[in-house]
């Protein structure tokens, strides 16, 4: 699954307290998150997050009057194993598609886990990872046994 979803970004002053408000006003108006970052500075911290109702979570950072901006990304579902981002990121690469930033979530081993990219060509990007040609990792690999014939 590759889709383009809104991702919010919201500027933080760096004391006490402010993350944890964001995060019960979502709570409290049952916002689920799918994916988030954290990054800080000298002055303040970014807390970038896509949720999976976009208008409510647009609703609710709205109402607390913090300075939140709003940017397109692309939303791309993963196998969690070795490899997987940079298969994303090959792909990207090949068609000279610049990634500006990315984030992923934790998923369960085994299982599946959501990337966040931000790119120059939102459009062409996501053309090229709907494209279900495998990539350097999903090749088929032939295994052989003991005695030299493939299985």
């Amino acid at each position: 699954m590759v889709k383009p979803v809104k991702q919010f970004s919201v500027f933080l002053i760096n004391k006490p307290g402010i993350l944890s408000k964001v995060c019960d006003e979502l709570a409290d108006k049952k916002v689920n998150v799918s994916a988030l970052t954290l990054m800080d500075s000298v002055e303040h911290g970014v807390f970038r997050l896509v949720a999976e109702d976009e208008k409510q979570a647009r609703a609710v950072l709205s109402r607390l009057n913090i300075p939140t901006t709003e940017t397109d990304v692309l939303c791309v579902e993963m196998p969690n194993r070795p490899g997987a981002m940079a298969d994303i990121c090959s792909k990207l690469n090949a068609q000279h598609l610049s990634i500006k930033y990315a984030y992923v979530t934790s998923g369960a081993p085994g299982g599946r886990t959501i990337g966040i990219f931000k790119v120059d060509n939102i459009k062409k990007a996501l053309k090229v990872l709907s494209d279900r040609k495998p990539g350097r990792k999903e090749k088929l690999v032939v295994k052989m046994n003991r005695a030299g014939k493939g299985r």
